[in-house]
């Protein structure tokens, strides 16, 4: 289906229709073919079924089975661990050229299975349609972006100059070891494989826990590298719950860590490793509480726009969602009208169906989130729109709630301090530029940040001030989300992140690696 439009998180004015005519076909068969089976986890180039065996249930229907996942204990994290430290050696010694080329391969293999990963990350999830497809484009480009990377700076290596003719400097990065990659539920293709490829590209092996609610997709990306060529323990799949990831990071044959998840997990892990006798890296991007400025002179068709997809993509469940809007009380009252009419327009539902915007949330847990987060704001301030949980039909099988719009709430408010991870925002009305962008500031996030005007002042500041790491300004598609490879980068300031370099730019992967200076002397 290459005539199709490429779908990514920006061209949402795209006729799209052969794109939903093409799912509407397919979608059935791939669930028929897909959904229901065993997972094993693979450890070694070899399937281990190991464990007591669990089923996964889809947020869209929880009589919906995705498959059947065997929990991988320490043991079999043990042998994960000692597999991809067997199969490191020769792998780094391959030589960037030859892991270049395999895991473009790998890319290649996934662009052929594209469809099929796009409706499994659908079913998974509960993301719409477009949000799932397009994940999957990301996820190609930024495999291919980072193996370019790795090709334009001849693999990390700068000729020196030495300090007499006789000696000859360079400096090279090398690749650590092992890495245990660890990832969320929200983007199971696309943070995954982008974690994965760095560390592999960089010389690496890897063991790959990911989230419990995201097996299939799991399963799925590592069957692509393995059909690109990879060798045997380069990358090992485990499955399972918090022990398995305790398991994991508590190994001390791993030599680093990628991880996307919350604040609190990420922290921990730092913490772990900086106890060890030597320093492990962690790269971890942890979260964020993201603020928009709408001012007297924005557009505010594009700011509705803006903020509603931010808010509401994905019901909120991403890291970059909007959670806040601090609008200039000016305009409050218009902004507001225009925020409810284009929100109302988003329907919730079956994201298999085409007109769906937002499918329901990961699981129980969310949805106890979600009551607790309307409880309080009714308590604290009012519910504008949404704040109640769907009933009736679909939403009789899983956890489905309103698009919800909050206003009076006090700033320090809990709402407006802590990440929610839903379909959920707060308007605060506000007098002065500076002093909004100061209250969004004493945040412990960091990720990301939008503004909405015409006045470049405004953006100057803006611009200048916020502390985050990835800045939006006037953007219709999303006031805070929608980072694409080679594009945009995704870092995270403060709690969002540990490293200061982010993913999806020409920085991330040399942080998969560490500095050596070869000095030498003679003709060799």
């Amino acid at each position: 289906m290459t005539d199709l439009p490429r779908v990514t998180y920006s061209n949402t004015g795209e006729d799209f229709s052969g794109v939903h005519a093409h799912l509407d076909a397919i979608i059935p068969e791939v669930e028929a073919r897909l959904l229901g089976k065993s997972r094993p986890a693979l450890i070694g180039g070899r399937d281990r079924s190991d464990g007591q065996t669990l089923p996964a249930h889809s947020p869209i229907d929880r009589g919906i089975i995705l498959g059947e996942f065997p929990q991988s204990d320490a043991t079999l994290v043990d042998e994960a661990v000692a597999a991809a430290r067997g199969a490191y050696p020769a792998w780094r010694d391959l030589g960037w050229p030859k892991r270049v080329e395999i895991l473009r391969r790998g890319a290649d293999a996934l662009e052929s299975r594209k469809w099929d990963v796009s409706v499994a990350c659908l079913i998974e999830v509960g993301k719409s349609r477009l949000e799932a497809v397009g994940e999957v484009e990301e996820a190609i480009d930024l495999i291919r972006h980072y193996c370019d990377e790795m090709e334009r700076t001849d693999g990390y290596r700068q000729e020196m100059p030495g300090a007499s003719a006789a000696e000859r400097c360079s400096v090279v990065l090398r690749p650590f070891g092992v890495f245990g990659v660890i990832a969320p539920f929200n983007f199971p293709v696309a943070l995954s494989l982008g974690m994965m490829y760095a560390a592999l590209v960089a010389g690496n092996t890897v063991v790959f826990k990911p989230s419990d609610a995201a097996g299939l997709t799991g399963r799925l990306v590592v069957e692509a590298l393995v059909a690109g060529g990879l060798p045997d323990g380069v990358a090992n799949l485990v499955h399972g719950r918090r022990a398995t990831g305790e398991a994991l990071v508590n190994n001390p044959g791993v030599d680093g860590f990628a991880f996307t998840g919350s604040n609190a997990v990420g922290m921990t892990i730092l913490r772990n490793s900086a106890s060890a006798t030597a320093m492990r890296p962690v790269l971890a991007e942890m979260g964020g509480k993201n603020p928009v400025f709408v001012t007297a002179n924005a557009d505010l068709a594009i700011a509705a726009s803006g903020v509603a997809r931010s808010a509401f993509g994905l019901s909120g469940q991403k890291c970059s969602a909007a959670s806040k809007a601090y609008v200039a009380r000016d305009i409050l009252d218009d902004f507001m009208d225009a925020l409810l009419a284009t929100s109302a327009k988003l329907m919730v539902g079956d994201p298999r169906r085409q007109d769906v915007f937002m499918g329901p949330v990961i699981n129980d847990k969310s949805l106890e989130r979600f009551i607790a987060a309307s409880r309080d704001a009714a308590a604290a301030g009012s519910i504008v729109a949404g704040g109640e949980q769907l009933a009736g039909g679909i939403f009789d099988g899983g956890p489905y709630v309103q698009p919800t719009i909050v206003a009076g709430l006090p700033g320090d408010h809990r709402l407006n301090r802590d990440e929610l991870f839903l379909p959920f925002i707060s308007i605060l009305p506000f007098d002065d530029l500076d002093a909004a962008i100061a209250d969004a500031n004493r945040s412990e996030f960091g990720l990301t940040a939008g503004v909405y005007t015409q006045d470049q002042s405004e953006l100057d500041r803006f611009l200048g001030t916020i502390e985050a790491g990835v800045l939006y300004a006037n953007r219709a598609s999303g006031a805070t989300t929608g980072a694409w490879p080679g594009f945009q980068t995704f870092c995270g300031w403060k709690g969002s992140g540990t490293t200061g370099k982010g993913g999806l730019g020409s920085w991330y992967v040399p942080q998969f690696m560490r500095e050596q200076s070869h000095t030498l002397f003679g003709s060799q």
